[in-house]
């Protein structure tokens, strides 16, 4: 008798602790973060010593002015759900229109004094090499508009005679929001999502990562779809032409100038050569940000806006949620593909691998799924406290939640029932277990 009442305190022990700050009786679920409602002990086990996952003091100063620009334009929504002005309008439109040109035109400077010493120069001392070396300069500096052929060849792509129910879907989504659907679907393992246009002709495309996508609902799918196609709808000036382009040029020449990890003589004298022009590609990505990111942010509310009146305000609330646990989604992905990778070989390796990829999508789903109610909880509270966002430029993911929830509530404009979801489903199935098998094979890396 004894024994069974030990056994059963220590079952007890095992569900449930008492908080060591207030003393208050808190659940356990050893596969997620124990902490207390009452006092919010061990909310936030991180804290400030959670990694950015951007890394870099640039990154996390971009990630601070983004939530205090969220926080103040969250304010500002509720007195105008609209706001004021329209994006790319008004100083800070022009500012990020000359930042945009002068990104530009420096490429172009490097690309015509570069032919002008080659060329013009022509056997006289050094000065052809150096035209050469800035003429290549300016090709690897050169606007990105993005290939859409190239993307044919790197990822699973979808057409519409490939997936007609899908893109059914996406035009009825677009044109519910004010806009046009796409013309191809990629497809990627990534908890993310997003529409993107590609080469001088603007091909538009919607990266689709089946990490997010397998882990939504039916409403909340509707949801993701509003707000990426939202973008385009309220003109969000980060996905234009002349400074979307300069932004992704900015971080070509970060990159080309951030500093080696050597410490060699030669390393040190390098990074002191480019220090000056890497601090300058700093500050111009800083003013940048700064001149697009209310305009930038404002389309994000908006865009939610428009996620709310296409899926409904449960369904875009929803999303918000999910977006919390997406980290979850892509180590859930991980946690698989290490598990189908380490497996001891022999005989049935190939064929372990091949089962481990059956299914894929749906365990990593089944894992997100399993999260209590409690552990999304304590995910918006630390997103109140950190000021969690999807990346370094959008607002704060508990304000966009507030944003969708305060205004009128929308019931869903567009209904996704079980057969169109099940034929949507089936159009993907093929492309999606051919992207479980590479990533069991090869890695997420690969």
């Amino acid at each position: 008798m004894t024994e069974t009442i030990k056994q059963a305190e220590e079952d007890r022990e095992a569900r449930e602790r008492d908080c060591p700050a207030c003393g208050q009786r808190v659940p356990v679920d050893r596969r997620f973060v124990v902490w207390c409602d009452a006092c919010e002990w061990n909310v936030d086990p991180g804290g400030e010593q959670e990694t950015d996952p951007d890394g870099g003091r640039v990154e996390r100063l971009r990630r601070a002015v983004a939530q205090r620009h969220g926080e103040r334009l969250f304010a500002d929504l509720a007195l105008q759900p609209t706001s004021a002005s329209p994006p790319g309008t008004g100083v800070s439109g022009v500012v990020a229109v000359a930042l945009a040109v002068a990104v530009h035109g420096l490429t172009v400077v490097l690309a015509a004094l570069g032919l002008w010493l080659l060329i013009g120069r022509w056997g006289e001392g050094f000065q052809p090499a150096i035209g050469a070396l800035l003429l290549g300069l300016a090709v690897l500096l050169r606007p990105r508009f993005g290939s859409f052929t190239k993307l044919r060849q790197d990822a699973p792509v979808l057409e519409r005679a490939d997936a007609p129910h899908l893109f059914a879907l996406l035009d009825e989504v677009a044109a519910a929001v004010g806009t046009k659907g796409v013309e191809a679907v990629v497809l990627g393992p990534e908890a993310n999502a997003g529409v993107r246009t590609y080469g001088i002709r603007r091909h538009r495309v919607l990266r689709l990562g089946l990490s997010l996508w397998s882990i939504l609902d039916r409403q909340e799918r509707i949801a993701l779809l509003g707000h990426e196609f939202g973008h385009y709808a309220h003109g969000d000036t980060r996905h234009g032409l002349l400074v979307g382009s300069a932004l992704r040029s900015l971080s070509t020449w970060r990159y080309v100038l951030a500093p080696n990890g050597g410490d060699s003589l030669m390393d040190l004298f390098a990074n002191l050569l480019t220090a000056l022009p890497r601090w300058t590609v700093h500050g111009v990505t800083l003013l940048l940000d700064q001149a697009t990111l209310r305009a930038s942010q404002r389309a994000e509310y908006l865009a939610d806006a428009s996620a709310a009146r296409a899926a409904g305000t449960d369904g875009a609330a929803g999303l918000m949620d999910r977006l919390l646990v997406m980290d979850s989604a892509e180590a859930a992905l991980q946690r698989e593909t290490v598990a189908a990778r380490t497996r001891i070989g022999g005989p049935r390796r190939r064929e372990d691998r091949e089962e481990r990829a059956d299914g894929l999508w749906e365990r990593v789903a089944a894992q997100v799924a399993s999260a209590p109610q409690r552990e999304y909880e304590r995910l918006r509270r630390v997103s109140e406290l950190r000021g969690h966002s999807v990346d370094d430029t959008h607002p704060p993911t508990h304000l966009r939640r507030r944003h969708v929830a305060r205004g009128d509530h929308h019931t869903p404009g567009i209904v996704l029932d079980a057969s169109r979801e099940a034929a949507v489903d089936g159009e993907l199935r093929q492309p999606a277990q051919a992207m479980a098998r590479q990533i069991v094979r090869d890695g997420l890396g690969a």
